[in-house]
């Protein structure tokens, strides 16, 4: 894909901000959730405010691309996670007994 946008490049078959190793897809991700560019921005303090606008502008006119990113992006991270589980299911089965007792505590805490 020809790039026209100044502020992003291609990496990796991955689009970036231009010379930062932060994915367009992430801006996106938390522009998508509500995020205003300030305040995204805020959050990517080696960004300013164009380049924000710039990943925007390019995941608006490339949105089934960038979106079919962050699709497959946690299906990879869901098959991971599941492969951890399975390796080592006792240490998992531990994990949520912890969570479960450290919940009932602060639950009880609370009242």
């Amino acid at each position: 894909m020809a790039l026209e946008y100044s502020h992003v490049e291609e990496r990796d078959d991955r689009f970036y901000v231009r010379g930062s190793r932060i994915p367009v897809a992430t801006l996106a991700h938390l522009w998508n959730e509500g995020v205003s560019p300030e305040i995204i921005r805020q959050r990517f303090p080696s960004l300013r405010l164009v380049e924000v606008y710039g990943a925007i502008t390019f995941y608006l006119d490339h949105k089934e691309v960038i979106d079919q990113y962050e699709v497959e992006d946690n299906a990879a991270f869901d098959a991971a996670r599941a492969a951890q589980h399975a390796a080592d299911p006792e240490r998992y089965a531990n994990l949520q007994r912890r969570f479960a007792a450290r919940k009932a505590h602060g639950d009880a805490s609370a009242s």
